[in-house]
Formats: C-alpha cells, sequence, structure tokens
C-alpha cells in the first residue's frame, strides 16, 4: 500500500512538473510574441523627418552642467521656459555654461539639451547621448528643451513655437515617439514651468496637436512610398 502511494505521489509529482514547465514555456513564449508586437508598433512610430537648422554650443564637461552621463534610452521629450523674459538662447546657453565655476552642490545642477531663441534660433548644449540637468526625474530618459520667451507671460513667441514644432517632430520621429510622449516640466514636478502653457491649457494642446500635423506631413510622406 505504502508502495502505491508513493508512486501515485511521484507520478502525480511528474505530472505537475510537466505542467509547471509547459506553462513557463507558453507564458515566455507568449511574453516574446507580445515584446515583437510592442516592438513593431514601435517601429511604425519612426518617421524620417527633416532636421531643422540646430547651432552647436556645447557646454563645457563639468559636473554642475553637462556630466556626461549616458542618456540609454528616450522616452519623452520635456517643454521648459528659461523664466528670465526677453533673455535669448546664448545668454542662458552661457548661463549654464556659468555653472562649471561653482561648487559642485544640487542648487548649480542646471542645463537642458536644447534652448531656442526668441528669434527661432535653435541652441544646443547637450549632446542627445548624454541627460542634462532638467527635468528632474526625468532626467534620466528625456530630452529637455528650453524656450525663451519675451515677457512675464512666458508665452513663447510664433519664431520660437514655430522652432519648438520642428525640434519636437524631428525628436518624435527619430526616436520613434509622438505627441503623448511630450510633456511639461509641470507634468514631472508640478513646478510652474513652462508658466503659460500650464495657466493656458488650451494653448498647450494647441501647441501639441500643431507638433501632431507637423509629423503627420513626414509620416504621409512614408506611407506614399
Amino acid at each position: 500500500m505504502k508502495r502505491q502511494i508513493a508512486l501515485i505521489s511521484a507520478v502525480t509529482l511528474v505530472v505537475l512538473l510537466l505542467l509547471t514547465g509547459s506553462l513557463t514555456a507558453y507564458q515566455s513564449i507568449r511574453a516574446e510574441q507580445w515584446r515583437k508586437q510592442e516592438e513593431k508598433e514601435r517601429q511604425a512610430l519612426f518617421v524620417k523627418v527633416t532636421k531643422p537648422e540646430i547651432r552647436p554650443a556645447l557646454l563645457t564637461p563639468n559636473k554642475n552642467s553637462r556630466p556626461q552621463t549616458k542618456l540609454k534610452k528616450v522616452n519623452g521629450i520635456v517643454v521648459h521656459y528659461t523664466a528670465n523674459p526677453g533673455t535669448d538662447a546664448m545668454a542662458n546657453r552661457n548661463y549654464f555654461e556659468s555653472r562649471k565655476d561653482k561648487p559642485d552642490q544640487t542648487k548649480y545642477k542646471v542645463s537642458s539639451h536644447f534652448i531656442i531663441g526668441l528669434d527661432g534660433t535653435i541652441v544646443q548644449c547637450i549632446p542627445l547621448d548624454e541627460i542634462s540637468y532638467a527635468s528632474n526625474d526625468r532626467n534620466k530618459d528625456t530630452v529637455s528643451i528650453e524656450c525663451c520667451h519675451p515677457n512675464k507671460s512666458g508665452k513663447f513667441s510664433a519664431a520660437t513655437q514655430t522652432a519648438l514644432i520642428q525640434l519636437c517632430a524631428w525628436l518624435c520621429g527619430n526616436y520613434g515617439m509622438d505627441t503623448s510622449d511630450i510633456i511639461r516640466h509641470y507634468d514631472v514636478t508640478g513646478k510652474m514651468c513652462p508658466k503659460y502653457y500650464v495657466k493656458h491649457k488650451d494653448a498647450w494642446t494647441t501647441l501639441k496637436k500643431n507638433i501632431s500635423i507637423e509629423l503627420s506631413r513626414y509620416s504621409k510622406k512614408e506611407t506614399e512610398k
């Protein structure tokens, strides 16, 4: 009798192991299928968008504004405003550069990948394979864009908006993102940045819609090929 019970237990154990193995294998196959489907959907978002004119003015490597920490993956774009009414792109870039002469402290750590001037000039401060100190917890997986503004309202000039639309569309196409991946600094920390586009949600909605329209122009070209 004991032998029969032992045999039944052994058979039951083998069956359970086989079932567990089959389930694990099935789950593994399904996970791989889902991964491939997600990758396929993401690849469909990659679009060859014309790169806007960008003026390189890279910061000197330093601990406070260009730590040269690698940006391994880009999952989003964060839009900021400079909070310095009337100042232009290079003035703000030079402010970031001046941080290198400060002590290695959190309060001095500030920078951005791009700054867009009042006239629409796009200045690049940080290479796209490095992080910037702009978006707090999202520094590790986003590209940051600072925008100049003519007055305290924080509203971008028409030229700044146009350049921002073109830059965001290019980045979206380059990294396989869409406008849902474009956020404000406010969406990360609750900070009133970019001020005008936090206070006026309709203006932010319109801005993202215009980026989507710009991106779709190139998507249609890809489809027509």
